[in-house]
């Protein structure tokens, strides 16, 4: 097969199909309310996130007694340095981790797991992966998109007494989904399970395993084909790793997280039990986009802990560096990096907690909150991460071994850089977040006027959607003209010695500014508004700051009412929101003023070679071989990669 062959076992999608796929595995309805949702359509909806909600009192005490346990078990049992020399991760730390219970720690009481709260679970990420970032990958992998969360959802009562006791203390699971040639295109799946008997025969081959390499248990999505008796489509599985045609093919090797298990794993007939299918056929998809609705959240959590040793150390560094007289952190160049940390961080926290604490009241529709954490707090870390590489200078740029070896403290301020850089891909990639965001976001608008923009309705369709729409703007657009931001006393509760009720009358008024520019581009493009991908995004980042604005807010009020550094928290918040406001106005402006029109003429000059001159004078060290490995069905002719723990 050349490299420019696909398979010929991948289905054949075109454009619409394609996102005829995503849109019917995405959820349709909103049964209760969400406060980003709202936002986007010009409603400030602060009563649904303030006050703050909290975890009940013995969650929390349940949940503070394990992170007791496992500060103690990460001080005194990890080395970050070893694991990132070894780019492995000791059994005996992972063996120490299942006898503290920490692949338990969302699993249910009943099943032998923590029962912790998604806040308490966060909290528990964030200090795991503190002390080694490749720990807290591997909890998170096992538990928030692993075996442990599809079955909690959509498992049957005997699947779970099955796998959730053994996910909980021995086991450890991965989540196949991506394949060489498929990433956020699930239409295009290649990975087939046929149904044969009382068993499904799977065929085909997943790539970035993460957990993969030692997993036990695996949640794989495969494509079932139509037929008598079986609706077909991509459905989600439980697949024993030691099952005859599990082939571990690949250790993969990457820029950051080195000690983590990710491998590319084949499946060449195996037999899996129809009793191992989790929710129906065709419900594969649903699961896994329901699955990320919170599994998403571990990555804030993670970026939170980057944020705060980030201001750590830009803290104990630039108080004792000095330049010119003085401290660095002192010259206001240096300062307004450390500002910048400090105040990103809190918001970050802040929008965490909060996402987190609504995951667990279950009132709310996150759906949204979770994507935007997830979006906002890895853009935001990798930010944080280059600043602290900037305020160390020529340190940040040398590894923590060189300055160990030379007498000096070793701060693996370029390996954070690293490990951080994929958060703004796996999970949802920024741009896809940004797509997927904007979907959910504009929902109301297509919920009525969709059919009006589709070339495929007919007249009928338009007619009656017309209509609708003209009902539904009627009442709709004259709220965005006015609202309680433009009252100088709305959010009084919010002002204490500084002042964020301010922010507060901002985030209203700019929300309906946010919701009259979507409604306006809407109008103007109509059915050509989803390949307006450049102003979506910007839309969708503007909403991501103004939730970060309401998080931080409501968590300085929260933390000043239990009296927990309340004066410091308002002026953390303060600050946020002012280099928020400044980051929300450049966007506005961007919406309008840009030169997205420009980008797509030079990005189709360079596909067709038009601008191939400009490579002349360099050498590619890349070497030979086809850019998607071939990923044809079939025995593997590797040895197995696989290392199951025990």
């Amino acid at each position: 097969m050349s490299a420019s062959t696909t398979p010929s076992s991948r289905p054949a999608v075109t454009e619409r199909e394609a996102r005829e796929v995503a849109e019917a595995a995405r959820e349709q309805h909103w049964r209760k309310p969400s406060f980003a949702k709202e936002l986007f359509l010009g409603r400030f909806r602060l009563d649904l996130i303030h006050p703050h909600p909290l975890p009940g009192d013995e969650a929390a005490q349940r949940g503070e007694e394990f992170l007791a346990k496992l500060r103690d078990f990460v001080e005194t049992k990890v080395d970050a340095a070893v694991i990132e020399c070894d780019a492995r991760i000791p059994d005996e730390v992972i063996d120490g981790l299942k006898e503290l219970g920490a692949f338990g720690m969302k699993i249910d009481t009943k099943y032998g797991g923590l029962g912790l709260t998604q806040v308490y679970y966060n909290k528990a990420l964030s200090l795991a992966g503190s002390a080694s970032p490749a720990i807290g990958v591997l909890l998170s992998a096992h538990q928030s998109i692993g075996v442990p969360q599809p079955l909690k959802l959509f498992g049957t009562q005997e699947q779970r007494e099955r796998f959730l006791p053994r996910c909980a203390r021995t086991d450890i699971s991965a989540f196949l989904l991506t394949e060489p040639d498929v990433g956020s295109d699930p239409a295009r799946l290649a990975t087939t399970a046929v149904p044969d008997g009382d068993d499904y025969v799977l065929d085909g081959v997943k790539l970035w395993t993460t957990n993969g390499v030692v997993a036990d248990l695996l949640v794989v999505m495969a494509r079932v084909p139509r037929s008598e008796g079986h609706k077909g489509g991509i459905t989600a599985f439980v697949v024993e790793t030691n099952s005859p045609g599990v082939t571990v093919e690949n250790r993969n090797a990457f820029m950051g997280l080195r000690g983590i298990e990710n491998g590319v794993t084949r499946f060449h007939q195996v037999r899996v039990p129809a009793a191992n299918r989790v929710g129906e056929e065709g419900q594969g998809l649903k699961i896994a986009l329901t699955t990320l609705n919170t599994g998403r959240l571990s990555l804030p959590a993670s970026c939170v802990a980057a944020g705060k040793w980030c201001l750590k150390i830009a803290r104990e560094w630039t108080a004792v560096r000095e330049q010119w007289g003085k401290p660095v952190a002192h010259h206001e160049a240096v300062g307004s990096k450390i500002s910048f940390i400090a105040a990103t961080t809190f918001a970050l926290e802040a929008v965490t907690d909060l996402a987190s604490q609504m995951a667990d009241e279950d009132r709310n529709d996150i759906r949204i909150e979770g994507a935007l954490a997830k979006l906002y707090a890895s853009e935001m870390a990798w930010t944080m991460a280059d600043e602290l590489i900037q305020i160390r200078g020529g340190r940040g740029f040398e590894t923590a071994e060189s300055l160990r070896a030379r007498g000096e403290r070793g701060v693996p301020a370029e390996q954070l850089l690293r490990d951080l850089r994929i958060n703004r891909i796996f999970e949802g990639s920024t741009e896809i977040m940004h797509l997927l965001i904007a979907r959910e976001a504009v929902d109301a608008h297509l919920s009525v006027a969709g059919d009006l923009i589709d070339p495929e309705k007919s007249l009928g369709d338009k007619a009656k959607a017309g209509a609708n729409a003209g009902a539904f703007y009627a009442k709709w657009l004259p709220k965005l003209v006015a609202g309680p931001g433009q009252l100088p006393t709305a959010y009084g509760e919010f002002k204490h010695g500084v002042d964020l009720s301010g922010h507060l009358r901002y985030v209203e008024r700019t929300s309906r500014k946010l919701a009259r520019s979507t409604f306006y581009a809407m109008s103007r493009w109509q059915g050509r508004m989803e390949s307006k991908q450049g102003f979506l995004g910007r839309i969708v980042d503007i909403g991501a700051e103004l939730f970060a604005m309401s998080a931080a807010c409501v968590r300085a009020e929260l933390l000043r009412g239990r009296g927990e550094n309340g004066r410091e928290a308002y002026q953390l918040a303060d600050v946020f929101c002012r280099q928020a406001r400044i980051r929300v106005e450049e966007l506005f402006n961007r919406l309008w003023t840009n030169t997205d029109d420009l980008d797509r003429k030079v990005a189709k000059g360079v596909l067709s070679g038009t601008y191939e001159w400009l490579e002349q004078g360099i050498v590619d060290p890349s070497g030979d071989g086809p850019w998607i490995a071939d990923a044809t069905p079939g025995a593997s002719q590797r040895e197995n990669l696989h290392r199951p723990i025990r």
